[in-house]
């Protein structure tokens, strides 16, 4: 066990309050007993965000340390009250008795042992347990497992029960995560920052209890949390949300271009100049979700929202400004050369008729390198302008 001081707070164990009179005297005396079986000295805060019950008396009298938090929502409530912590550890949990906080030791273990961050896990994937009617179904059979399985995929998070609200971590790690979501997706946030920075991040068992709750259900709300979990997944990852499916239209942009330029005959269907334009219409499209995930990025790198990443910061070294703008006016003056030619042939023929199927295998390809030079234009000064927030 690590040596901590006797004076020294080793374990702030916090709980977001709002109206939670049914169940908070019951959630601060499990702290206590589960701070006394762990061995450490510890506090509990109610990080209270403006109850109206006497949530903040009851919980006061318990032997818990009241924090008021003015600015609503549940990563507001933990935000002020994980800053209020004294201890060199903090475990977050939700104040209606669902979680169990005599299942302290188990988190402090793995602190003391060098974790960063140790996540709950309810589903037993992760060995953890839910007891009857402590989960809707479709949180159980659909919303959580989906939220989970994406997050494991997108971040490689190593973690069962990307929503558990109950998870212990450094009082160091936090401060450098940099919190921001002041809603329910604080804590998918903090999972998320953790896995990008290099976190050390381990997962223990737990057992979700059926809340206790009389007065008032649950302030989850399923379809309008779920989708602003997801809606941060995609915010948080560039890649999945511009790059990936930028890189696909620009592939499928260039199979329509290599069947369409020799006007190849698939499965009886002549390829024409119309393919050509469905072609570009991949192209520019594609061109411009692959480099709005570099903006995004630059950005987020740039604000501290997410770490630096030096396959970014490689990528602007071997294409700077200046040599952006060079490929970009060549990639320009072929589209111009290509527009030249057509308008040359229509001039032989004194401005008349055209074989359109003909000239237009110049036209499109020469507006749409005319365009991607643009983009790559406006894209390379404000990449630039981005950049600049860095120094």
């Amino acid at each position: 066990m690590t040596n901590v001081a006797e004076t020294e707070i080793e374990l702030s164990i916090v709980m977001p309050c709002l109206n939670e009179a049914d169940t908070v005297v019951e959630c601060v005396r499990k702290g206590l007993e589960g701070l006394s079986a762990a061995g450490c000295k510890g506090e509990i805060i109610l990080a209270d965000n403006g109850s109206t019950d006497g949530s903040q008396e009851l919980a006061a009298k318990a032997g818990a340390r009241v924090v008021d938090v003015q600015k609503k929502g549940y990563g507001a409530a933990l935000m002020g009250g994980i800053e209020a912590a004294q201890g060199r550890y903090v475990l977050m949990g939700d104040a209606d008795d669902s979680y169990d906080f005599r299942e302290v030791p188990r988190f402090l273990e793995k602190l003391r042992k060098g974790a960063e961050l140790v996540q709950g896990c309810r589903f037993p994937s992760g060995g953890g347990t839910i007891q009857p009617g402590a989960m809707p179904w479709l949180h159980q059979i659909l919303g959580n497992p989906m939220l989970t399985a994406i997050c494991r995929l997108f971040y490689r998070v190593p973690v069962h029960d990307i929503y558990c609200g109950m998870r212990g971590f450094t009082k160091e790690l936090y401060q450098r995560l940099g919190q921001r979501c002041v809603g329910m997706e604080f804590a998918t946030e903090m999972i998320i920052k953790a896995r990008l920075m290099g976190a050390r991040i381990e997962e223990v068992p737990i057992t979700l209890h059926p809340d206790g709750r009389k007065a008032h259900r649950s302030h989850l709300r399923t379809f309008r949390d779920g989708w602003r979990t997801l809606r941060f997944y995609l915010l948080c990852s560039p890649r999945w949300l511009f790059l990936i499916p930028g890189g696909a239209l620009i592939v499928l942009g260039m199979v329509a271009y290599g069947l369409a330029l020799p006007g190849a005959t698939v499965f009886g269907a002549k390829l024409d100049a119309h393919t050509l334009v469905f072609g570009s219409l991949f192209i520019l499209t594609g061109f411009q979700a692959v480099t709005f995930a570099l903006l995004a990025k630059t950005y987020a790198m740039a604000d501290g929202l997410l770490p630096m990443d030096p396959r970014v910061e490689r990528f602007y070294r071997i294409l700077p400004l200046e040599r952006g703008l060079v490929l970009a006016a060549l990639v320009g003056v072929a589209g111009v050369s290509l527009l030249g030619v057509a308008v040359l042939h229509w001039a032989q023929t004194g401005f008349g008729p055209l074989d359109y199927a003909k000239n237009l295998r110049l036209v499109i390809p020469g507006a749409t390198l005319v365009a991607l030079s643009f983009q790559a234009i406006l894209f390379g000064f404000f990449a630039s302008i981005l950049g600049m927030r860095k120094t």
